[in-house]
C-alpha cells in the first residue's frame, strides 16, 4: 500500500464514521476525486478546482466542458463532479413525490426547488394538482437563456387538460439572479391565468426560484386567481396568502 492509498483509506473511513460535517471543501472534493482517478494524490487537483471556480458549490455547478479545462480533469472526472447537483436534485424530488400532497406552502416551494435548484439555465415547469393539492405530475415546458425563458400558453393548457388537473403551479428559476419577477414575468402570468380560467383551471401559484430564495407571485398579489372552487382552494384567501395547512 502506497502513502496515497493509505490516505484514501483513512478519508473513506472518516466519512463512514463521521459523515461530511467535519470535512473542509478540498477534502470533500478529494473524496469525490478518489472515484474519478484511481491512483495518485488528488489533493493538488482539489485545490486547483477550488481556485478556478471559487467554492465547492462553484465546482459542483460547473458544466463538464469547463471542468475539463482544469489541468488534471478528464471526461470521467468531469462527468462525476457534474453529476452531483442533478443527483441531489433528483433525490429531493423523490422526497417530495413520496407524499404526493402539497399540504403546506413550504411543500410547494420544496417541490419547485427540487426541480430547479442548481441549474445554469432558466427552466419553466408546470406542476398539475387536484383540488386536494395532490400532485398529478410535472412537465418541463421550456428551457431558455441565462436571463429569459418563455412559456407557451397553449402547451401549459394542454398539459393541464391532459392530466385532468384542477389547477397548476408554475415555476421557473433565475440562476445567478434574485427571486423577483420581471414585468414580463408578471404580464405572462396574468395572461396564462386568463387562458387557464377560461378552461376552468386554477393557476394556484407561480413560484420563482433563485440560488438562495423563492418568491410566490400569488402571495405578493402579482395576479389574482379567478378560479376558486371547493377542495383545497377554499383555504385560498383573497389577500393572496396561504393558510399554514390547506387540507
Amino acid at each position: 500500500m502506497t502513502m496515497h492509498d493509505g490516505h484514501r483509506k483513512r478519508m473513506r473511513e472518516r466519512f463512514r464514521l463521521e459523515g461530511l460535517e467535519g470535512f473542509q471543501p478540498h477534502e470533500v472534493l478529494e473524496l469525490l476525486l478518489f472515484y474519478g482517478r484511481a491512483r495518485g494524490n488528488v489533493n493538488p487537483l482539489a485545490h486547483r478546482l477550488l481556485e478556478t471556480f471559487g467554492s465547492l458549490r462553484g465546482v459542483l455547478e460547473a458544466p463538464p466542458e469547463q471542468l475539463m479545462s482544469v489541468d488534471g480533469v478528464g471526461e470521467e472526472t468531469a462527468t462525476l463532479l457534474s453529476m452531483m447537483v442533478p443527483m441531489f436534485r433528483r433525490y429531493e424530488l423523490c422526497l417530495c413525490q413520496q407524499t404526493k400532497k402539497l399540504k403546506r406552502f413550504g411543500d410547494v416551494t420544496a417541490y419547485c426547488k427540487a426541480l430547479l435548484t442548481g441549474l445554469g439555465k432558466e427552466r419553466f415547469y408546470v406542476i398539475s394538482v387536484t383540488a386536494q393539492m395532490k400532485v398529478l405530475g410535472h412537465r418541463l415546458i421550456n428551457e431558455g437563456s441565462l436571463s429569459e425563458v418563455a412559456a407557451n400558453p397553449r402547451v401549459v393548457a394542454e398539459t393541464a387538460l391532459h392530466q385532468n388537473a384542477y389547477g397548476v403551479i408554475l415555476c421557473h428559476n433565475h440562476p445567478g439572479g434574485e427571486a423577483l419577477p420581471s414585468i414580463g414575468d408578471v404580464d405572462a402570468t396574468v395572461d396564462l391565468e386568463a387562458v387557464l380560467a377560461k378552461l376552468g383551471i386554477a393557476l394556484v401559484d407561480h413560484i420563482i426560484v433563485s440560488d438562495t430564495d423563492t418568491y410566490s407571485m400569488i402571495q405578493h398579489g402579482d395576479y389574482v386567481c379567478s378560479v376558486i372552487r371547493g377542495g383545497a382552494m377554499r383555504y385560498f384567501r383573497e389577500d393572496g396568502a396561504w393558510d399554514e395547512e390547506w387540507v
